[in-house]
């Protein structure tokens, strides 16, 4: 078939044509098209190259206040004819719910820089060239041993999405990214660490060598670890450890979670759950932002949203059937892992507002306490609030580190936690979708020996 925009209008409404001639009463039609690179180099050879293309339709059919779905990826009539059929034959089966609707049109947010024609264009020897470059770039550091590899990845993709309330719009989106990961050895001792680095457009990826220091470092830094005494102390995160207080928080603000009284925010809303130093924003219309895109998975426009204004918690997230159920409008948070899946709920652009203090400034002014560079576990329970982890990173004594850390664990909760923010850094990535700038909790249950 005939790639062309045209045609995917034509095959859209002929598909919700054929939903109605089925009995649907409303439909939906997602169709999506792409392209994925991926390739690993290791010591200096290439492991794997591997290319692929797909395209895929998915339905959504309402009938009497019930709703199903089904998906294919075979664009012939008759597979297209055994989808439709499919999904009215679910529709008989399930629970009527008044809330099973579909949005109206209400346009799409423009958004700059989603899709870099030049990705497709660089020759892949470039590609090959950069992903070994910073494997050896980071080789170099006579405290690494050994390498385990340096990827390369990218994609490119057009969505396009329309329904019977008669709206059909689309767009095209790419993204690529490196990396490199490492081992650094001493005596017994190993330590792994790495880099990457994830963009829209190709040439506003991060130079080699400095994802290679950062990735070499993170290795090595970490050698001659120790173990500290159980304590209370404050606890810096860093940025690389975000997502272990937002994943909590997104949580918590998913509207279906709350409708259902499993969020430990469900109450909040309007109410002060913060420092005043804390503010978390939701944009979907950032320019060249990695999860930014005009609409959401079910053709909502996307928007900026103040989630936390100052420690005030000001909205959840929803998307159409959540919010109707909620009594309230689609946030625009509708999200889709592709054409073979349902909406959910989740962020775009999701991070913690920067704030005045320079990092360096805020390890100073920490006479003792944990600068937190690693975490495991599930960071914030959205039901319970609770927050634990393991944990490795730096001691700090006298507002300097004075050695790595790890084997420990810090536990929490999420109201203490959140209060307790005291200083809030300047160093925020926003070409990262899910992100902070560094910030302190004066005073967290640190476990050790």
């Amino acid at each position: 078939m005939n790639q062309e925009v045209i045609d995917y209008r034509e095959l859209a409404e002929k598909l919700i044509q054929k939903c109605k001639n089925k009995g649907a009463d409303e439909a939906e039609v997602l169709i999506e098209t792409g392209r994925n690179l991926n390739l690993e180099v290791r010591n200096g050879e290439i492991e794997t190259v591997e290319e692929s293309s797909s395209r895929g339709v998915g339905l959504r059919v309402f009938w009497g206040g019930r709703m199903a779905f089904s998906h294919c990826n075979d664009f012939s009539n008759n597979a297209l004819d055994n989808t439709v059929a499919a999904a009215m034959d679910y529709a008989r089966t399930t629970t009527p719910d008044e809330n099973n609707v579909l949005p109206k049109d209400e346009g799409a947010t423009p958004v700059d820089g989603l899709h870099d024609p030049e990705i497709a264009q660089t020759s892949m020897e470039k590609k090959i060239e950069l992903a070994g470059l910073v494997e050896k770039l980071a080789m170099k550091d006579p405290r690494i041993t050994k390498s385990a590899g340096a990827r390369y990845g990218e994609g490119e993709s057009e969505t396009i999405i329309a329904n019977s309330n008669g709206f059909f719009k689309g767009y095209k989106a790419s993204a690529c990214f490196y990396g490199v990961s490492v081992v650094a050895e001493k005596g017994e001792q190993k330590s792994s660490g790495g880099e990457y680095c994830q963009r829209r457009f190709f040439n506003d990826l991060e130079t080699a060598e400095k994802i290679a220091e950062k990735a070499a470092m993170d290795a090595y830094e970490m050698l001659d670890s120790r173990m500290v005494e159980t304590q209370k102390a404050s606890v810096i995160f860093a940025p690389d450890v975000a997502p272990a207080i937002l994943g909590g928080i997104l949580g918590a603000i998913n509207g279906e979670r709350v409708l259902q009284g499993a969020s430990f925010l469900r109450n909040s809303l309007d109410k002060t759950i913060a420092s005043e130093l804390l503010t978390i924003i939701d944009d979907g219309t950032k320019p060249r932002g990695v999860a930014s895109k005009p609409f959401d998975g079910e053709g909502v426009p996307t928007q900026k949203r103040v989630i936390i204004d100052e420690g005030v918690l000001k909205g959840f997230m929803y998307n159409t059937i959540v919010a109707k159920r909620a009594g309230v409008k689609s946030t625009g948070n509708a999200s889709r892992s592709g054409y073979s899946s349902l909406p959910g709920i989740g962020p775009h652009n999701f991070y913690v507002a920067a704030g005045k203090s320079d990092p360096e400034e805020i390890v100073r002014a920490t006479k003792k306490g944990l600068y937190l560079k690693g975490v495991t576990g599930y960071g914030i329970n959205p039901v319970t609030g609770n927050f634990s982890g393991g944990a490795s990173g730096f001691w700090i004594e006298n507002g300097k580190f004075a050695f790595p850390v790890k084997g420990l664990t810090v536990a929490g909760r999420a109201a203490e936690m959140l209060n307790g923010i005291d200083m809030v850094g300047s160093d925020l990535d926003l070409n990262k979708s899910f992100t902070a700038p560094t910030f302190r909790i004066d005073l967290m249950q640190i476990g050790g020996k």
